[in-house]
């Protein structure tokens, strides 16, 4: 039986680990799935007889190294500061790694050492980072084998809630990490627009009414995410006048969201003592509050709209308008709305959220101009089963097999651009229904 080790079984886990059993069988695979929640670990391997359960302090490095000395390959779904942790130990032991998180400087750092022991570290192997580049590169190298030459990409792509369960005022449900939503843009966001590099700071992003059109759903809000340029030379776009990756939203969700930021809310930069504190006077911390007004009033005069106006239903809906204590001790600003967005925005059992993905490309062609639209729309079954651990967990599922069948050769620190990786994942995932439709104009 070949061994994979499999750090995490949170949200995203879900569909990755369902898809490492299904096949474990045939495969002749033995899964081992690590977290600190024993219990967790059960709700998602059953009774499988192809799967072992690993409650562990991933810091108890002589227990950690033991496992990953004992896997053949290894995928990390924890939090991103930790997987340089896995990374060394794979590095130390020889264990291909795989992960859906973004390539950091730490890993980078590492790229020699991988290449020159012969293992294949692939980062970005899930949705976004992931499934955006596998289909983005194809739709690229199509676009330039038939003398196409591009001049505008962009790419846009959301977790986002199904219309039938969008039932209130922020449009929007918790389907992943949600210390990944409150921390979203927080280093602001860098692209190249018609020739002209574009920097907007954290406190405009969501101060935007950009939106763009997905058939079946209507207008949806998006702003621009991270540093696009990390992406042109990795595209092979470097000298194209207009190069975007964005995030796609409601357009109530970005509305709101840019009260937030206003409010100051999403900092996670200095702690404060919450005990006996309302969560009115911690949403009022940095406005100047006159106490012949409502808490309503005061904030909603220093957004600039009315007390009755819909940011103040979406405000007073997260109960942060209201007398309760949030008695959470020492807390980031960031700490607290991560609280408030589990409690207010959770999924309910017969939840479904909703991915979408968009790429727009404008190419000239024998002296003409063409525009692509491809696009994708996956919908989750349940709370548990969601269109968000079915993005994420397949691409990192389909690629372990690739790795341990010898189907794949690659060695080194890479992301999944190339044709004999983006060509045979995209294949086996429109057989779970992840597809693209495209449309020319």
């Amino acid at each position: 039986m070949k061994s994979i080790l499999l750090f995490g079984a949170g949200k995203s886990a879900t569909c990755l680990i369902d898809y490492l059993l299904a096949n474990a069988p045939r495969q002749k695979w033995h899964i081992t799935v690590v977290d600190n929640d024993l219990m967790l670990i059960k709700s998602k391997i059953g009774k499988s007889y192809y799967a072992t359960p690993a409650a562990i302090d991933i810091n108890d490095e002589p227990v950690r190294q033991q496992l990953i000395q004992e896997a053949e390959l290894v995928i990390s779904l924890l939090p991103p500061a930790l997987h340089i942790v896995i990374a060394r130990d794979c590095l130390k032991f020889s264990r291909n790694l795989l992960t859906a998180s973004y390539i950091d400087p730490e890993i980078r750092k590492l790229e020699k050492e991988i290449e020159k022991a012969g293992l294949l570290f692939m980062y970005e192997m899930g949705l976004d980072p992931g499934i955006d580049h596998m289909s983005a590169m194809k739709l690229i190298h199509s676009i330039e084998k038939k003398g196409g030459q591009i001049y505008s990409f962009k790419s846009y792509c959301g977790g986002l809630i199904s219309p039938e369960s969008n039932d209130n005022p922020w449009c929007y449900k918790i389907s992943w990490n949600s210390r990944n939503i409150v921390l979203a843009g927080v280093s602001g966001a860098t692209y190249r627009e018609k020739g002209k590099v574009k920097e907007i700071e954290y406190q405009q992003l969501f101060d935007q009414s950009k939106t763009v059109q997905i058939p079946g759903l209507g207008k949806l809000a998006f702003y621009p995410n991270r540093d696009s340029l990390n992406y042109v030379d990795v595209y092979a776009l470097s000298n194209i006048p207009t190069f975007m990756r964005a995030t796609l939203r409601y357009p109530e969700f970005t509305e709101g969201w840019n009260a937030l930021v206003k409010l100051g809310l999403t900092d996670d930069t200095k702690k404060h003592h919450t005990d006996n504190m309302p969560y009115f006077k911690w949403a009022a911390q940095h406005i100047k509050v006159n106490k012949e007004l409502t808490n309503e009033e005061n904030i909603a005069q220093f957004l600039g709209v009315s007390s009755k106006s819909k940011l103040i239903r979406q405000l007073k809906f997260l109960g942060i308008l209201n007398g309760e204590l949030i008695n959470l001790g020492e807390q980031t600003n960031a700490g607290v709305l991560q609280h408030v967005l589990d409690v207010r925005l959770k999924m309910e059992p017969s939840d479904k959220d909703m991915i979408v993905m968009l790429h727009e490309i404008e190419f000239e062609r024998r002296h003409m101009g063409t525009k692509l639209h491809s696009y994708m729309i996956v919908q989750g079954e349940d709370n548990l089963r969601t269109a968000m651990a079915k993005t994420v967990g397949l691409p990192l599922g389909i690629m372990a097999k690739l790795v341990l069948s010898g189907q794949v050769e690659l060695k080194g620190l890479h992301i999944p651009v190339m044709p004999e990786i983006y060509n045979p994942v995209l294949r086996e995932l429109e057989e779970h229904d992840i597809r693209f439709e495209e449309s020319f104009e």
